[in-house]
């Protein structure tokens, strides 16, 4: 859900020249009380209305390469760290090709290019300065620059970079969000896609209660967050792409729902993510339901039931 919601991004944030613009945040990826409240109100929609997504004229991403930045001090701490630097390594590196990816395929742009299931990955790094708490969006696109300008991650044109903090969220109603701006590299501007995530260890809020022992309760917290972000940045990279009526990207209309228990990754990890919003699949009636009880809901599992819209 973007909280910005009918002036398109028409002027990038300048990280580097002047003073900084704050792009919107879009894609928030509420907590799950937050979600099935907000799908609770949803459901006070006239009979007629469509929930289906709206193309309104902007880019999508073809093709994409992401890269994962570790922001704050704690993550130089082994104790804080544990399984989730190399956690999130595997889930970038095995989330190109995946069915997961593919959930996303459907959508395109004005000339009918789609997205696609790849999706690159440019590596980690770790940054141990202070880290900002993200309620600027500006500061985490002037650390996603500060880390290409000094070449820590690859510059990339249509890049996506993840920027994981080691701030807790507290009261904060989301739990990550994605954006978009640019960087002055060299001289020369470069569009930039990116996304920011809070520490959630021991967070209920933003927990996707994946039982299966595999990862820690905060790696596993951190994955679903971030299958929902890149989706969201793939389908609608510079906000003016693809979201309902109500401003919902692909992965809002199903957050904290989820079609299977695990999903398998092209690398042979497994993940408990939540599914994304297909439109195909909800006009035939053939995903699951969402909070909204909407039967839209694709995450790559090859057989839902069969609901009727």
């Amino acid at each position: 859900m973007r909280i910005w919601m009918s002036v398109l991004l028409s002027v990038p944030a300048l990280a580097q020249n002047g003073p900084p613009v704050d792009p919107p945040m879009a894609g928030l990826h509420l907590t799950r009380e937050q979600a099935q409240a907000q799908a609770k109100a949803a459901n006070g929609a006239g009979p007629n209305s469509s929930p289906n997504l709206i193309y309104h004229g902007g880019p999508i991403l073809n093709t994409t390469a992401a890269g994962a930045i570790f922001w704050g001090p704690s993550w130089a701490n082994p104790s804080f760290v544990g399984d989730k630097i190399t956690g999130i390594d595997s889930w970038y590196a095995g989330v190109t090709k995946s069915d997961y990816a593919r959930t996303s395929d459907e959508y395109t742009d004005s000339t009918g290019q789609q997205v696609t299931a790849s999706i690159g990955y440019l590596g980690y790094t770790i940054d141990t300065s202070t880290a900002a708490n993200g309620s600027k969006t500006s500061d985490i696109l002037n650390e996603a620059c500060k880390i290409l300008a000094n070449g820590k991650l690859q510059a990339v044109r249509n890049g996506f970079y993840a920027v994981y903090v080691d701030v807790p969220r507290g009261h904060t109603r989301y739990c990550a969000y994605h954006s978009a701006g640019s960087c002055t590299l060299n001289g020369s501007s470069l569009p930039v896609e990116f996304g920011f995530y809070f520490n959630l260890d021991g967070d209920a809020g933003c927990d996707p209660q994946d039982t299966s022992g595999l990862h820690s309760q905060g790696l596993a917290a951190l994955a679903n967050v971030s299958g929902h972000e890149l989706s969201e940045t793939r389908s609608d990279p510079s906000l003016n792409a693809w979201y309902d009526s109500s401003g919902n990207e692909n992965a809002d209309k199903c957050a904290w729902t989820f079609g299977g228990s695990l999903l398998k990754f092209s690398n042979n990890t497994y993940w408990k993510i939540q599914g994304n919003w297909s439109n195909t699949a909800y006009n035939a009636g053939s995903g699951y339901l969402n909070n909204s009880s909407q039967p839209g809901c694709i995450d790559g599992s090859k057989q839902y039931p069969a609901v009727a819209p």
